[in-house]
């Protein structure tokens, strides 16, 4: 038998039906669904030193259990003293399994770890249904300790959904969990 993750279950036999119901939608396949997760980590040390590089790729590993990819500068910024081609941060897609364990890990563990915490905010919806998450300390996560992270750095992180409004993912997202402000 194959492994399902906790949240994906409860996706399938509790909150789409709840959705389906609230939102007027008749057919299963028009409930908002995930598509995937996208993490980015930007690195402004990387261009004098790839170790620390490394280091963030490492650390990011084991928050999202596979290995980011390297990403490079586009073009080159004299002010900022990076070259086209350089090493500057790195990124991961998550989907299927991967995409529901993290989510749940993210919603159900390492919010709750941030001081103050109060909600996170309804206004960061891009208009299509997707909703992004700027973390400004990636210690949160309980796989990482401080001993061995060497700097803290932030990291944002992009839900992207099948829903069409940002009214839908909202509903979507508070019913998987996510810790939103009160409207």
């Amino acid at each position: 038998m194959a492994y399902t993750p906790r949240l994906k279950e409860h996706y399938r036999d509790q909150i789409r039906p709840q959705l389906m119901e609230q939102l007027g939608y008749t057919s299963m396949w028009q409930a908002p669904r995930l598509v995937k997760v996208c993490v980015n980590m930007g690195v402004s040390e990387a261009t004098t030193n790839f170790d620390t590089l490394e280091n963030a790729i490492n650390e990011l590993a084991i928050v999202l259990g596979q290995r980011p990819c390297i990403t490079r500068a586009k073009r080159s910024i004299a002010a900022f003293g990076v070259r086209q081609g350089q090493a500057i941060g790195c990124r991961a897609t998550l989907r299927a399994n991967q995409m529901w364990e993290f989510l749940d890990r993210l919603f159900n563990i390492a919010l709750p770890r941030i001081r103050d915490f109060r909600g996170l905010s309804r206004s960061t919806f891009d208009g299509r249904g997707n909703y992004t998450i700027g973390i400004d300390d990636h210690l949160i996560f309980p796989e990482l300790s401080y001993d061995e992270v060497e700097k803290t750095r932030g990291l944002s992180i992009t839900i992207v959904t099948t829903a069409e409004t940002d009214e839908a993912a909202a509903a979507f997202l508070e019913a998987l969990g996510l810790p939103l402000q009160a409207a």
